[in-house]
C-alpha cells in the first residue's frame, strides 16, 4: 500500500488503469452469460468528426450503470458500434475530395481512440461498423426476407424531396416538412421506391407499447400519436353517371345523412378518372398544381381552406342524394383513402369550407341545442348525440348509432369496418451512393428478382463513382456494377440503382452485438436468446418516430421468422438531456462552440471531466457546458483523495460489516448513519441515473464525518466511498482499490456493491406515508429532518404518486412533520 503522504495523480491514473482494463479483458462479455446478465447500451455513434462533450456524457451514464452491474455480480455486455453509411459522411467527403469511405473510416479511428482514452468501458470485441461488408451483408439479407414475405414493395408514389440533400426522405425524416439533417424546407416529388409494409404491424407496434413499463411515459405517448389508430368504417360513394367508387373513412358514420360535399385530395388518383369537363379542367389543373408548391404542414395547419368545384357529383348509398365533388389541398392521399365526407353542420374545418363557397349546411345529430340554433346554422355541433333527419337511423343515439349505420353498410354491401393508422409503410429507397445497396436485381423477363443469398453482399463499387448528388442515383452510372445477370434465368439485367435509407442499418445493430463475427447466419439464436432484450438502452427521444419505431418493427418481424423468442426490443428507455454551450445554443462545428473531452481528459484526467459531465445535471436534462465544474469535481475528488488516504486500514476491512447502532459511541454512530443514508439515497438515486445526486451525497457524507470519529469506522466509511465512487469515477477508484485498500484484482470484479443496514436505516430515518386525496399510494423513508421543500420533491418524484397525479392540478400540499404528506388535487 502507498504511504499516506502520497497524492493521486488523476492523468496518470487514467493511463494505468485503461491500459490494465484492456490488458486483462476486463469488458469482454462471455458468448453465454450465466443467469444474472445485463445487457446495457447507448445508441451508436454517427461517426461524423470526433466525439464531442455530448457524446461523452451519453456513454458515461451507460458505463456507470455496465460497472455498478458488474459490481453487483452481473455478468455484463456493454457493447459499441458504428452507425457508419449516410448522408453526412457523403456530403462531408464530397466537401473534402475524399472517399466517403475514408473519411468514415477515419473518423471511426479517431472517434474510438478517445473513447478509450475518456475511460469508456465498451466490449471492444463486439464492434459492429454498418458500412462494413461483413455487416452489411446481414442488412441486405433482411431486405430479401422482408421482400419474400411480401414486406418490401416497389411503387411510384408522392415522396418528400429535400433538394439540398438532393434525396428522398421518409415521413419520420421530414417531421414539420423540414429536413431532418440539413432543416431546409422539403418538397415533393412522383419517383419509384422500394417501401417496407411497417403498417402491417402496426397494431401489433400499437400493443406492444402497454407493455414497455421500462419507458418513459412521454416516449410512448409520441408513439402512440404516431401510429395512430382510428376506429370507423369505409363507405362506398359512387360518381354520378358511372360505376367508379369514391371509398371514404370515417369515424362519424352517424353523421353520413349530413353529408352535402366531398372533397378530394389533389394527388388522388381518383382526380383523373373523374371525367373533368374542358371548361372546368384548366381550374382543376392550376388548383392542382398550386398544392404541389405546398408543403403538408402548410395544407393542414389550421389555417382558411380551399379548394376547386370539379363539376361532378357523386351519390350518396344511404340516402341516394348527389353531393358535389371538389379537390382540396388540405386532405392528403397518404392518409385513408385520399377523400373525405364533409359534413358542415357537425364539423369545423367542414362548416368553414361551406361557408367560404355557399354549400348546404344539414343538422343530422341532436344534442339538446335551441331551434335557434338549427334555424340560424352559427357553427358546427361535433358532439355526439342523437340522430335526426337520417331516415330509418332517426332516435339511434352516440356510440349505438355509429354501430348501427357500420352494420347496415356492411350488410348492403356499401361499406364496411375498418381501422386505419396514421402511421404510413417506411420509404426506403435513397438516391445517394453512401448506402446500403438494395439487393434487388431488374430483369426485362424475369421482373424484379432477389439477390441469391449466396452471392450477399452486394458490395459498393469503390472507383469511377461520381458523389455529386444530382436526384439521380449515383451508382446508375456505374456501368461495370449496374450490369448483372438475373439469378432466375441467367439472363442480362440491372441492379437497383437505390441504396437505403441509413436508418435500415440501424433497426438491427443491437442484435449482431451478440454475434458479430458470424459469417454464416445473421446471428445465432441462442446467443440472441441468451443476452436479451436489451436491459437498458439510452439515446435521445428525438428517435422517438423513427429508429425506436423501426427497431420495435424488426424485432417483431425477426420474432415472426423464428430466430427470436422476444418481441420487443428493450425492458427499459432512458432518454438523456442535450448538452449546450454556456449560452445555451447547441454544439456544432459551424458555430465552432464544439467541446471536445480528450483535451480535458489529458489535462485533468478522466474522472474529474467525467464528474463534472454527470454532476452538471439530472441525466434527463440538458447541460449548458463550462469547463469551470471540473474545477469543482476534481477538488472533490482531491478531498476524497485525502479521506481516503488518511484513514488506517492496517488488516483488510469488513466493508459489508455491520455494526450494532446502539453499542456505538456518538461519533461513531453519526458517522456510520450518515453512511447508511447516503447509500440508502444512492441506491435510489442509481435507479433513476441521477449521478448528480449521487454525487452530492458523497459530498455531504463526507461532511457529516465528525472530526473524532475512530479509525476502524473511518476505514470503514473510506473503504466504501472507494465502492460508492467507483462507477462514477472508475480510474481513481481502481487506483484506491489496489494501492490504498490493498485490494487484488479490479473492484469492478471483486469490490461487490455496498450492503444497506436496515438497521441503521431505521435508527436514523422516519416513514413518511404519501396520499393522494388523501388515499395512501407510497411511502417514503427519510430522515427526521428532512426540509419541506425536499420532502415534497422526493414525494412528487415516486412513481406511484406521479401515476396518481398526471393530468391532474395540485391545489394544496399538506403536511404533517414526520408522518405524512397529502396532495390534494382537482
Amino acid at each position: 500500500m502507498e504511504t499516506k503522504t502520497a497524492r493521486t495523480d488523476f492523468v496518470a491514473v487514467g493511463e494505468k488503469w485503461q491500459k490494465i482494463w484492456a490488458e486483462t479483458h476486463l469488458a469482454e462479455a462471455p458468448e453465454f452469460p450465466g443467469k444474472k446478465k445485463y445487457f446495457v447500451m447507448p445508441m451508436f455513434a454517427y461517426p461524423s468528426g470526433d466525439i464531442h462533450i455530448g457524446h461523452f456524457r451519453n456513454f458515461s451514464i451507460t458505463d456507470a450503470i455496465a460497472r455498478k452491474k458488474m459490481m453487483e455480480g452481473y455478468e455484463v455486455m456493454h457493447p459499441f458500434g458504428w452507425d457508419a453509411f449516410g448522408l453526412p459522411a457523403e456530403q462531408a467527403a464530397i466537401k473534402r475530395g475524399l472517399h466517403p469511405e475514408e473519411w468514415t473510416l477515419g473518423n471511426i479511428a479517431v472517434s474510438k481512440a478517445t473513447l478509450q482514452t475518456c475511460g469508456i468501458l465498451f466490449d471492444w470485441s463486439r464492434e459492429v461498423t454498418s458500412c462494413l461488408p461483413d455487416y452489411y451483408r446481414w442488412t441486405q439479407w433482411l431486405f430479401i426476407q422482408l421482400y419474400n414475405r411480401g414486406l418490401a414493395y416497389r411503387k411510384s408514389a408522392t415522396v418528400n424531396w429535400c433538394g439540398h440533400c438532393n434525396t428522398v426522405l421518409a415521413n419520420e425524416q421530414a417531421e414539420g416538412d423540414m429536413c431532418w439533417l440539413c432543416h431546409n424546407p422539403v418538397g415533393k416529388r412522383e419517383l419509384v421506391q422500394w417501401f417496407f409494409k411497417i403498417t402491417d404491424y402496426a397494431e401489433r407496434l400499437l400493443a406492444g407499447i402497454d407493455t414497455l413499463e421500462g419507458w418513459p411515459e412521454n416516449l410512448r405517448t409520441i408513439q402512440r400519436g404516431w401510429i395512430g389508430r382510428s376506429e370507423g368504417v369505409e363507405i362506398d360513394f359512387v360518381l354520378e353517371g358511372s360505376d367508379l367508387k369514391i371509398p371514404v373513412f370515417t369515424t362519424r358514420p352517424d353523421t353520413i345523412f349530413g353529408v352535402t360535399f366531398m372533397t378530394l385530395a389533389p394527388e388522388s388518383p381518383l382526380v383523373g378518372q373523374l371525367g373533368i369537363s374542358a371548361e372546368r379542367r384548366r381550374a382543376v389543373e392550376e388548383y392542382i398544381e398550386q398544392a404541389r408548391n405546398k408543403t403538408e404542414i402548410d395544407r393542414t395547419a389550421l389555417t382558411e381552406k380551399d379548394g376547386v368545384f370539379t363539376g361532378r357529383y357523386a351519390i350518396n348509398p344511404l340516402n341516394g342524394e348527389r353531393v358535389q365533388l371538389w379537390i382540396g389541398d388540405y386532405v392528403l392521399a397518404s392518409y385513408g383513402t385520399g377523400a373525405v365526407m364533409a359534413v358542415p353542420g357537425h364539423d369545423e374545418r367542414d362548416f368553414d369550407f361551406a361557408k367560404k363557397y355557399g354549400l348546404e349546411i344539414k343538422y343530422v345529430i341532436n344534442t339538446g341545442r335551441s331551434d335557434d340554433f338549427y334555424r340560424d346554422k352559427p357553427a358546427a355541433d361535433p358532439a355526439y348525440g342523437t340522430m335526426m333527419n337520417s331516415g330509418p337511423f332517426d332516435g339511434a343515439v352516440g356510440r349505438e348509432a355509429i354501430h348501427k349505420v357500420i352494420e347496415y353498410c356492411e350488410k348492403q354491401g356499401v361499406g364496411r369496418a375498418r381501422t386505419n393508422y396514421k402511421i404510413r409503410d417506411w420509404l426506403i429507397s435513397r438516391q445517394r451512393y453512401w448506402g446500403c445497396p438494395i439487393p434487388m436485381v431488374h430483369c426485362d423477363s424475369c421482373g424484379i428478382v432477389p439477390v441469391s443469398e449466396t452471392d450477399l453482399p452486394v458490395e459498393l463499387p469503390r472507383k469511377g463513382i461520381d458523389f455529386l448528388p444530382t436526384g439521380r442515383s449515383p451508382l446508375a452510372d456505374a456501368a461495370e456494377y449496374m450490369n448483372t445477370t438475373c439469378p432466375k434465368c441467367g439472363g442480362a439485367a440491372q441492379r437497383d440503382p437505390d441504396t437505403m435509407d441509413t436508418f435500415m442499418c440501424s433497426s438491427w445493430y443491437f442484435l449482431r452485438y451478440t454475434d458479430p463475427k458470424n459469417d454464416r447466419a445473421i446471428f445465432d439464436p441462442k446467443k440472441a436468446t441468451a443476452w436479451l432484450p436489451i436491459d437498458m438502452y439510452v439515446g435521445g427521444i428525438e428517435h422517438a418516430t423513427g429508429h425506436l419505431i423501426y427497431f420495435r418493427f424488426f424485432t417483431k418481424f425477426l420474432h415472426d421468422l423464428g430466430l427470436l423468442n422476444i418481441d420487443e426490443p428493450d425492458l427499459r428507455m432512458f432518454n438523456h438531456g442535450m448538452v449546450n454551450d454556456a449560452q445555451g445554443q447547441k454544439m456544432s462545428k459551424s458555430k465552432g462552440n464544439v467541446v471536445s473531452p480528450i483535451d480535458l481528459v489529458r489535462q485533468y484526467g478522466p474522472d474529474p471531466v467525467r464528474l463534472a459531465v454527470l454532476f452538471a445535471s439530472p441525466s434527463d436534462k440538458e447541460i449548458l457546458w463550462s469547463n469551470a465544474g471540473i474545477t469543482g469535481t476534481e477538488r472533490f475528488l482531491s478531498r476524497a483523495d485525502a479521506f481516503i488516504r488518511a484513514a488506517e486500514f492496517g488488516e483488510q476491512v469488513e466493508l459489508d460489516r455491520t455494526f450494532p447502532v446502539e453499542q456505538l459511541h456518538e461519533s461513531d454512530r453519526t458517522a456510520y448513519l450518515a453512511y447508511h443514508l447516503a447509500l440508502k439515497k444512492i441506491d435510489a438515486d442509481f435507479e433513476r441515473l441521477q449521478f448528480n445526486t449521487h454525487i452530492a451525497a458523497i459530498m455531504e457524507l463526507l461532511n457529516a464525518v465528525p472530526a473524532d470519529c475512530g479509525s476502524a469506522m473511518q476505514a470503514h466509511l473510506a473503504g466504501n466511498i472507494v465502492r460508492l465512487l467507483a462507477p462514477l469515477a472508475p480510474h481513481v477508484a481502481e487506483e484506491w482499490w489496489s494501492a490504498v485498500l490493498g485490494r487484488g484484482g479490479s473492484i469492478f470484479a471483486t469490490g461487490g456493491w455496498p450492503v444497506l443496514d436496515s438497521a441503521a436505516i431505521a435508527a436514523a430515518t422516519v416513514t413518511i406515508v404519501c396520499q393522494v386525496n388523501s388515499k395512501v399510494r407510497a411511502q417514503l423513508t427519510i430522515a427526521p429532518d428532512i426540509g419541506r421543500e425536499e420532502l415534497e420533491q422526493l414525494a412528487l418524484a415516486e412513481p406511484k404518486i406521479q401515476k396518481h397525479l398526471e393530468g391532474k392540478k395540485i391545489r394544496q400540499t399538506i403536511i404533517v412533520p414526520r408522518r405524512l404528506i397529502n396532495f390534494v388535487v382537482g
